[in-house]
């Protein structure tokens, strides 16, 4: 499913226009994004946690001449599904 899927999808379940259900994707995405731009994590009790985690920096080589190559340090994101995301994926 891709984003315009997403939309359609929220649209009719939830009665919405397509313009009104787009905006409320676009602000779930944001809000999102945001919060875990500024290290906070954002938990949905039985859908799942989303957080950031630091990965320290470290060497790695080029695959293709084998040379060393220094790989910094970042924050990447994190998803850790909840009991009821994995019950819904299993019970099909």
């Amino acid at each position: 499913m891709n984003k315009n899927e997403l939309v359609s999808a929220v649209a009719d379940k939830s009665k919405l226009s397509r313009q009104d259900a787009t905006t409320a994707v676009d602000a779930i995405f944001d809000v999102l994004q945001e919060t875990m731009a500024n290290g906070d994590d954002v938990r949905l009790v039985g859908f799942g946690t989303f957080s950031v985690s630091h990965r320290a920096a470290s060497k790695g080589r080029n695959p293709s001449t084998g040379a060393e190559v220094d790989i910094p340090a970042r924050n990447v994101p994190k998803f850790a599904p909840g009991k009821g995301l994995k019950d819904a994926v299993n019970t099909k």
